[in-house]
This record gives C-alpha cells, sequence and structure tokens, in this order.
C-alpha cells in the first residue's frame, strides 16, 4: 500500500499523510492534473468521484461531489493557491452544497501537496491544516484518516493501467 505514515498533529492543526509511489514524478502529478484521473483516486473506493470543474492554476477551482453506495451525492470543492507543476499544489478544500455553494458549518483545510523523486518513484506528502482543533477534530470523526488513506491507496492501481 502506498501509503506509509500519518500524523495526526492537533496542536499544529494538522494532518500529513506520506505516500511512496512507483511511479515517477511527472506520473504522479498527471493524476491531479487530468480530471478524468483525479476522479479514479479522488474519493474512497465506495464513494467515486465526478469532476465537474478543473482548473488546476493558481486562482483556478476545481469542484466535484461523491457519491455513496445509496446514491446520495456529497460536494465539494478546491480553490487552487499554488502551482509548481509537477512538484507540488496548494488548495484550500471545503464542503458544498450540490451548487457548489461553500457549506459554512463544515470546515475548509489549507493543503500543500508536494511529489519528489523517492527511491526511483515518488514519494507524496499531503498536508492538510485546519483552522481549529474543532475543525480537524470533526473531520476526523467523520473518517478522514480512512477516507483519504484508501483514496491515495488507489493511485498504484491507476498508474500501472
Amino acid at each position: 500500500m502506498p501509503v506509509t505514515d500519518v500524523q495526526q498533529d492537533l496542536d499544529n492543526l494538522t494532518l500529513t499523510i506520506t505516500a511512496d509511489f512507483a511511479a515517477p514524478v511527472e506520473r504522479i502529478w498527471q493524476v491531479y492534473a487530468d480530471p478524468r484521473q483525479l476522479e479514479k483516486i479522488w474519493g474512497p473506493p465506495t464513494y467515486p468521484a465526478t469532476v465537474v470543474d478543473h482548473d488546476l492554476r493558481p486562482g483556478g477551482r476545481v469542484t466535484y461531489y461523491m457519491t455513496s453506495p445509496e446514491g446520495e451525492k456529497f460536494a465539494g470543492y478546491w480553490l487552487v493557491t499554488a502551482v509548481d507543476q509537477p512538484r507540488s499544489f496548494s488548495f484550500d478544500d471545503g464542503f458544498a452544497d450540490l451548487d457548489f455553494n461553500p457549506n459554512p458549518n463544515m470546515p475548509v483545510s489549507t493543503n500543500a501537496y508536494t511529489f519528489t523523486g523517492h527511491a526511483g518513484g515518488t514519494r507524496a506528502t499531503y498536508v492538510s491544516r485546519y483552522q481549529s482543533v474543532e475543525a480537524l477534530q470533526k473531520v476526523l470523526d467523520m473518517g478522514v484518516v480512512e477516507g483519504a488513506t484508501s483514496a491515495i491507496n488507489q493511485i498504484d492501481d491507476l498508474v500501472a493501467s
């Protein structure tokens, strides 16, 4: 499994996931840069994602929804803040209604995804920072660690196909 480490730091309000892939940095970058590939790994396997808008550049917006096994849809968005292709990108990730309006009752995380060459492949470091302990705890209670880990672990099969 690609995910090698998960760190929850309530003092610094961060969740950090580290994963190692047997593919070059440029290939892992493509997973996030191509909306059709992103759909295959953004949600956990039982909650597949549909990417509606995909503008991976500073100031851009990505909108998506995940569909539960029962057919219920859960929407979200990224507001892209920085891009250093193919090494990293940063974005704010929030929950939304089905028209992609931000849900003010749910946490927004500030994220930095970094891809570096490592052991003949890529080490990806996913850092999510929350505005408060309560916000981080809310997503932890919702299963973000399990969901994110299972989503990231789908990347190996995608890049191998």
